[in-house]
């Protein structure tokens, strides 16, 4: 299984949000240029985030994007999962039935061994990814970055950010 840069550029940007003061949101541009990408990959991210109901975006002069919810309740697979979908990785086509020894379909009532592990494997995953929020990621940074770095990071965010209008969606 790979997972796509957009997912990891909708955590970027996410974690980024997750730093902004109440009321304050981020351009798309300003998102874009900070992670120095085109501002429509980066839009197209934050559409994704949006449509899950993980950011609010605001239109006009005082539009911009912000977390939708806490960070503490925004984890790594819902991210991933507005980004990628949430459709399993492994979809099993059944090929048991195929073949000089096919099995019957009527003896194919549970999951194949393959199946049943690569689903087992899948939840796992999933699992570890719901288990780390916005919030512990912060944390973590936080925790590990050099004052100077966060200071920066902070001015920056202070210099772009801007009061947002009323959340559109």
């Amino acid at each position: 299984m790979q997972i796509s840069k957009g997912v990891e550029w909708a955590v970027h940007a996410a974690s980024l949000m997750a730093a902004l003061p109440e009321g304050q949101g981020l351009k798309a541009a300003a998102l874009a240029r900070y992670h120095e990408l085109p501002a429509a990959y980066m839009a197209k991210q934050l559409q994704a985030l949006s449509k899950a109901g993980l950011v609010q975006s605001s239109r006009g002069a005082n539009g911009g994007y912000r977390l939708a919810k806490p960070a503490a309740d925004i984890s790594l697979w819902d991210i991933t999962a507005a980004v990628e979908g949430a459709k399993p990785a492994f979809r099993c086509t059944e090929i048991r039935q195929n073949g000089p020894c096919a099995a019957k379909p009527k003896d194919c009532k549970n999951p194949c061994q393959i199946a049943a592990a690569f689903s087992a494997a899948e939840q796992a995953f999933r699992d570890s990814l719901k288990a780390v929020t916005l919030g512990d990621i912060g944390a973590q940074f936080a925790a590990h970055s050099p004052q100077e770095h966060l200071l920066h990071i902070f001015q920056w965010l202070s210099s772009e950010a801007e009061p947002l209008s009323q959340a559109d969606g």
